[in-house]
């Protein structure tokens, strides 16, 4: 039976980034798409769900094959993974890693002992930065207009909060909304702004792959 005593080994930034010079190692990142699309370990596979309960048996789905393989799991604080490992070892899988401190202490490791960054872009932080830039890589697109940029905003309309990527020349053009719809309501005089909100609660959406809004359940963000 499952047991979350039996979990994966412990890897810190140096052995990550030794297994990841290993052809028989396999990365997957356990976060949800708009951290991934922000940045990630050069070669992360990407398990496309938007819940971590879904993540699991999906992930699993997409070793098949690799049971004998060195499979390292990763997530921004390391407390994802360290279900997830438990939960491959379970499932047969035999050589299970996964980044002590996630990439948050990755980052904090490459820094004191001067090593070279395995993991592309920015850290997706669930603060008022909404990021941590690790490496100059801008690896996300503007979900406005398409060109590089790697920053995540949400929705200045109060009635939306949508969490998207915007550019800095769309933030302007579109006054930090996501749409022209949004920057309409956002230009309105505050009391007719509260009159359309009633009622409405979209404090936890997100731009996913999609492109639709999505609202995360409670409790599967950890």
């Amino acid at each position: 039976s499952f047991s979350m005593a039996k979990k994966g080994n412990y890897v810190n930034a140096q052995q990550m980034n030794n297994l990841l010079n290993q052809p028989d190692t396999v990365v997957v990142d356990m976060r949800n798409h708009y951290e991934y699309e922000v940045g990630h370990f050069e070669n992360a596979l990407e398990i496309p769900s938007d819940t971590f309960r879904e993540q699991l048996p999906m992930a699993v789905n997409m070793m098949k094959g690799n049971e004998d393989k060195n499979i390292i799991m990763y997530c921004t604080g390391g407390i994802r993974c360290e279900k997830a490992s438990a939960y491959m070892l379970h499932k047969g899988f035999k050589n299970v890693f996964h980044l002590e401190g996630g990439i948050i202490n990755y980052a904090q490791q490459l820094k004191t002992e001067g090593l070279d960054s395995k993991f592309i872009g920015k850290n997706f932080v669930f603060d008022n930065r909404l990021g941590e830039r690790i490496t100059e890589d801008v690896i996300a697109k503007c979900h406005q207009c398409g060109k590089p940029a790697d920053t995540h905003t949400n929705c200045k309309n109060d009635g939306c909060h949508l969490l998207f990527i915007q550019c800095s020349d769309c933030a302007q053009a579109f006054d930090g909304c996501c749409t022209t719809n949004c920057q309409t309501i956002y230009n309105l005089p505050y009391d007719e702004q509260k009159q359309l909100r009633a009622g409405i609660d979209k404090g936890s959406m997100v731009f996913n792959k999609s492109k639709t809004r999505l609202r995360p359940r409670l409790g599967e963000e950890l």
